[in-house]
């Protein structure tokens, strides 16, 4: 029985099918009707891919990602802060890292150099982790601390907070690239 790869263009054209499978008489169309549908969709498909986003820009690239920093943040404080889970922190920071990353890849399109998309990944990346860090800080005074925000840190954390930011930063810095 012929395939849809037999090569027949017109879809009134009977196929070539053996006495066996054919009863005498019996029409059959080449393709099924649906097939027109698969050629404009593909068509349709291929445009939507090579046209860039025009909604894309660097400011919408930078707000996007702006704004998942701020989640970031919140989240390395709600882990770190209320759930106590130190090691999930590294994971967090990570996370953080590449979300920035991805949102502002998708926010600015092609409208960012890739120099320039690193540099302003890396930096919110950055900026977010500290921003947690101070929301830890100010977390433990509302619980009772008296520390300043750098005996905090290193008394309770030690060494996992610049692991956060190297992290961090090697995750956007990878992603964004």
């Amino acid at each position: 029985m012929p395939g849809y790869d037999d090569g027949v263009t017109d879809p009134m054209t009977p196929p070539t099918a053996s006495a066996e499978t054919a009863s005498p008489g019996e029409r059959r169309l080449a393709h099924p009707p649906s097939d027109r549908y698969r050629a404009a969709e593909a068509r349709a498909e291929a445009a939507a891919i090579a046209l860039p986003d025009p909604a894309a820009s660097t400011a919408r690239g930078v707000a996007i990602a702006t704004v998942v920093a701020i989640i970031g943040a919140a989240t390395i404080v709600l882990v770190g802060g209320i759930l106590t889970l130190t090691n999930g922190l590294l994971i967090v920071a990570g996370v953080t890292g590449l979300s920035v990353a991805v949102a502002l890849r998708i926010g600015a399109g092609d409208r960012l150099a890739s120099r320039r998309r690193v540099t302003i990944a890396v930096g919110l990346t950055i900026a977010s982790v500290a921003l947690g860090q101070l929301g830890l800080w100010q977390y433990a005074r509302t619980e009772g601390g008296v520390l300043s925000p750098l005996e905090y840190l290193a008394e309770v954390y030690g060494p996992l907070v610049p692991l956060e930011f190297g992290v961090a930063a090697f995750v956007a810095w990878a992603t964004a690239r």
